[in-house]
């Protein structure tokens, strides 16, 4: 039946009994799989059963282990066996044996209708799939045959048996179809045929369907026929009947599930909008199901109300706009709205008291999306109808964001607490979404209630009201531009009067006036509203996250307007950081709202409990960036004397886990300080060296005035902490920070930082001494007066680097890459650095291919990062160019062992940009090395032909200009390497 294939691991004699594939040995190895209770025995057991799969010998066993006497688990592996050998293999399956294989899986899925269901699926499941490599050609009419032969009446097996099977067959053929390997032209082939065929199929699921005799059994399993026929995306005129009788089963509790899934995957096929007669007529058939939902929302039925909104979604999302097309029928279609609405205002909280709710935001945003889409005079009319449906949406969703009690709420688990932030996250875009479509009257709108609730004296208001109202206002101010509102200033002026008494409340508060805070920097004569109460809830360890987050966004966008109020932010910031710092603060808040966006100033931070401080850290130096020098020193002085004071008790103390702790909170405080403290006024956007920012007018910058008066405190503690990484790299952390910030204004400290970066690296090697230093490179080794100290260090570190090489640098991924970085930078800032006659050039080439073997990707990608930068420079850098010419046969072998397969194929691209600057660059070199190389039996691979390696040295060699191509040739190449080429494996390549 099938030409022998090659068995893995065959080779030896030794391995031969353990491949002997025979009935016994697979009931062995299924035995030690189930039974065995040693978990590397049934791995083994694993790994040799998934070989018997697809040997040769599985056509033989798989009959035998499907025998009446054996059990499912056996009989099981044995269809399972037969599916994967027609599914893999199907070429290798002569012809003519075509009918005879056909009539023993009839045979055995008659036999297994009576038997078990997993091994009767399996069965159908390999029949289904030697159908779908049948049709349309050998076998034109599989599905009305399978019909056929299952309703035959002379089968031993009873009716309802028969019946059971056939819709087993009918329902996995579909899905096997998805998922099948056929080729694409094939695949269109039988989708055609199967498109035909399922005129066999509807009339006889209709007929079992509306058959008042039809057991409960059979009536489940003809929704799940269906539900799995239409996603062939059969035309929906086609399934009316069917999906007619669908609605009317789901007045049956038992078959309610299979029949909402079944009208689901009908509504929503692509295909469906095409049908517009046939949609139109659904829509009367889900309004109808009306009672059922309220009687469900009623009675606290959350499955059956869950159900009804998924259809009701199913058919308004993915048809919103072939409905609304159809003008004549407006009335229904807003009938339909108004069912959704229902569903997302269903009574309850979200997710303790129901679940329905969240299905349905993404249906008003795709209503929104096509209402606007309209030409203008349609637009027109739907807004008139559709915004005040929009209006009574934000007053449901800004009601199903409110927090329950505080009795209920503290029952809740903290998974359910997560899923309602999570909930709230979703209703705030959908607000900030629908925004677009009711404009500035949305905020008025917001404006009013909130003021119509905070002074009215009737009757007491509920803190839950007031925190969504705000919620609401904040959603939108945080995204959309609301420097033109006229009732910010209302708003502005409202929220002290807001009777903060609970942490939901207090938290929204001042999330809402961190979202305003590029409105108050155009209206600074508000900021005095507001800030006390920030500064106020700076005490509170519970509001930690929000009112850092927001003291933070006010001194970034507002910091020209704060020198009125920088004594007292620097006081209360400096007595809540020493509390906290004190008592171990602050801790982690369960607020509702999502984490702030400390995007652009964030530095990683080495405890989670003090993240808050850096921020706080960051705020102060925003505000001071705006103050007089002389007032940044006073204020620094007093900010950080009782941390330079620790810091120097610190460094007096032997060494142990909990001072360090305490010397990384302090240097990362210093740090995040240093990071925004920027007195250059200048955009924030400084990503390199070439904007040029002034010098500091009033005298030398304040960062470099501290940081020379703390440096020999500094060098004190490094020399007790040099072989802690945490601590050097907070030591790296502080500095590079304030390079990047300060850029030319860091000048002064070069000399004395590259002397210290030397001494550290020298001492103990690490990856955060080579990154600042690249910093250094990047920003100074241009200026003739910082060469030499930055030329000084580098050869430094490249001398030290060098060494560790020497004795193994596989234990040091974090530091070959940190070093590969340092050289590319080198070479595109300041490629004189390679003219020093004391840098071994050739060293640093072979240390960087051997780089290039690292299992790191990383570091790989580094090495290649230095190579693309290294090659363009052969003309101008002699030494370069001598290095090239002696050793570029080196690094192209390793380049193409990696293509070879040795590399990992996400790096292909890498190591393609190697190869595009080699032929660019180095033309006749490469044109000599590549054809001497591969012209070494088995290199790079054994699979390759001498006629695949030939091509492939020509197309490279021709292709100068085109990366891309070169990148996809190399992807090509790989995959010939690795015996990939042409299968299912390059399907995501």
């Amino acid at each position: 039946m099938e030409r022998r294939e090659e068995q893995p691991g065959a080779a030896g004699a030794g391995a031969a009994p353990a491949l002997d594939f025979t009935v016994e040995n697979v009931e062995k190895a299924l035995h030690q799989l189930y039974y065995d209770p040693n978990i590397e025995n049934k791995n083994l057991a694993q790994k040799w059963l998934m070989q018997a799969q697809v040997s040769p010998q599985a056509w033989h066993f798989s009959w035998q282990l499907l025998q009446p006497d054996k059990v499912p688990e056996i009989q099981y592996f044995g269809a399972s066996a037969l599916h994967i050998k027609i599914s893999r293999y199907w070429s290798d399956i002569p012809t003519d044996q075509y009918e005879s294989l056909k009539a023993q899986l009839f045979t055995q899925i008659t036999r297994f209708a009576s038997g078990s269901k997993i091994v009767l699926t399996r069965l159908c499941v390999a029949l289904a799939s030697l159908a779908l490599s049948m049709m349309p050609d050998a076998w034109p009419c599989a599905v009305a045959d399978m019909v056929r032969l299952f309703q035959a009446e002379d089968s031993p097996v009873d009716g309802q048996g028969r019946c059971l099977a056939l819709l087993e067959l009918l329902t996995v053929l579909p899905e096997e179809f998805q998922t099948s390997r056929l080729p694409q032209y094939r695949k269109s082939l039988v989708r055609t045929s199967l498109a035909v065929e399922c005129g066999a199929v509807f009339p006889l699921l209709e007929q079992l369907l509306q058959q008042p005799s039809s057991p409960s059994c059979v009536r489940q399993k003809v929704l799940k026929c269906f539900s799995s026929w239409v996603q062939l995306e059969v035309p929906l005129q086609d399934c009316e009947a069917l999906i007619q009788a669908a609605f009317a089963a789901l007045q049956d509790s038992e078959l309610f599930d299979s029949s909402v899934e079944a009208i689901v995957n009908a509504i929503s096929q692509p295909d469906a909008q095409r049908y517009v007669n046939t949609l139109l007529k659904l829509i009367p058939l889900v309004l109808g199901l009306q009672d059922q939902l309220r009687q469900a929302v009623q009675n606290g039925d959350m499955e059956t109300s869950h159900g009804i909104c998924r259809i009701a979604v199913a058919l308004g999302e993915n048809h919103s706009r072939a409905l609304l097309d159809q003008v004549e029928h407006w009335q229904s279609f807003l009938a339909l709205v108004n069912m959704i609405m229902f569903c997302t205002g269903i009574p309850g909280h979200f997710p303790v008291n129901e679940t329905t709710s969240s299905l349905t935001l993404t249906f008003w945003y795709t209503l929104q999306d096509d209402i606007l889409s309209f030409e203008a005079e349609k637009q027109a009319v739907y807004q008139q109808v559709y915004r005040p449906v929009y209006f009574q949406l934000v007053d449901v969703l800004l009601h199903k964001a409110q927090f329950p009690s505080d009795e209920e709420y503290g029952f809740w688990s903290s998974d359910e607490k997560e899923q309602f932030r999570i909930y709230r996250v979703d209703i705030s875009d959908t607000l900030m979404y629908v925004y677009e479509m009711l404009g500035a009257e949305l905020l008025s709108n917001l404006y009013d209630k909130l003021g119509r609730l905070l002074t009215s004296s009737e009757e007491p208001y509920s803190w839950q009201h007031t925190e969504a109202l705000l919620y609401g206002f904040q959603s939108i101010a945080e995204t959309i531009d609301v420097n033109y509102s006229d009732v910010v200033p209302g708003l502005i002026g409202l929220i002290p009067r807001i009777s903060i008494s609970n942490v939901q409340l207090a938290d929204t508060v001042m999330f809402t006036i961190g979202a305003l805070s590029e409105w108050l920097a155009d209206h600074p004569v508000m900021i005095n509203s507001v800030l006390p109460l920030v500064l106020h809830a700076l005490g509170n360890p519970e509001l930690s996250i929000s009112s850092v987050s927001t003291l933070k966004k006010i001194c970034r966008e507002c910091k020209y307007d704060l020198p009125p109020y920088a004594a007292n932010i620097v006081a209360v910031s400096q007595d809540v950081l020493m509390k906290q710092i004190h008592k171990n603060l602050p801790q982690e808040v369960h607020s509702s709202h999502p984490q702030p966006d400390m995007s652009r100033t964030d530095p990683p931070c080495s405890a989670p409990q003090t993240s808050q401080c850096m921020w706080l850290m960051q705020a102060l130096g925003f505000l001071l960036s705006a103050l007089q020098v002389e007032e940044i020193l006073k204020n620094l002085h007093s900010l950080i004397s009782p941390y330079i004071q620790q810091l120097e008790k610190l460094a007096e103390e032997i060494p142990n886990p909990s001072n360090k702790l305490a010397i990384v909170h302090i240097l990362g405080l210093l740090s995040n300080l240093f990071t925004t403290l920027d007195v250059s006024h200048h955009e924030d956007d400084h990503e390199g060296p070439e904007l040029r920012k002034l010098p500091v007018p009033q005298g030398p910058n304040p960062v470099v005035v501290v940081l020379q008066q703390v440096f020999q405190l500094i060098q004190k503690v490094l020399s007790k902490w040099l072989n802690d990484a945490q601590v050097v790299e907070a030591v790296c952390a502080i500095f590079e920070k304030s390079v990047k910030t300060l850029l030319d204004d860091f000048a002064p400290m070069v000399p004395q930082l590259c002397e210290m970066l030397g001494r550290m690296y020298s001492t103990i090697p690490q990856a955060s001494a080579l990154d600042l230093t690249r910093q250094l490179v990047h920003i100074f080794a241009h200026e003739p007066a910082h060469f030499p100290p930055i030329e000084a260090l580098f050869l430094l570190v490249t001398s030290v680097t060098l060494t560790l090489f020497q004795q193994g640098p596989r234990d040091h991924p974090d530091i070959v890459d940190s070093f590969m970085q340092l050289l590319a930078q080198a070479l595109k800032r300041k490629p004189d650095l390679f003219l020093c006659e004391r840098l071994d050039v050739k060293a640093v080439f072979q240390c960087a291919v051997l780089a290039l073997k690292f299992p790191e990707a990383p570091t790989v990608k580094a090495s290649c990062g230095f190579f693309t930068e290294l090659l363009p420079r052969c003309g101008e850098v002699e030494p370069v160019g001598k290095v090239v010419q002696e050793d570029g046969r080196m690094l192209l072998i390793a380049v193409l062992e990696a293509i070879g397969g040795q590399a990992s194929r996400s790096l292909m691209d890498c190591f393609a940009d190697i190869l595009f600057a080699l032929n660019k660059h180095c033309f006749s070199l490469l044109s000599v090395w590549i054809k001497e190389a591969l012209q070494s039996p088995g290199f790079p691979s054994a699979r390759l032909s001498p006629e695949q390696k030939d091509t492939f040295s020509q197309q490279i060699l021709r292709e100068r200009v085109n990366k891309r191509r070169v990148k996809e040739m190399v992807k090509e190449f790989t995959l010939l390497c690795r015996g990939l080429h042409g299968t299912d494996y390059t399907a995501d390549y």
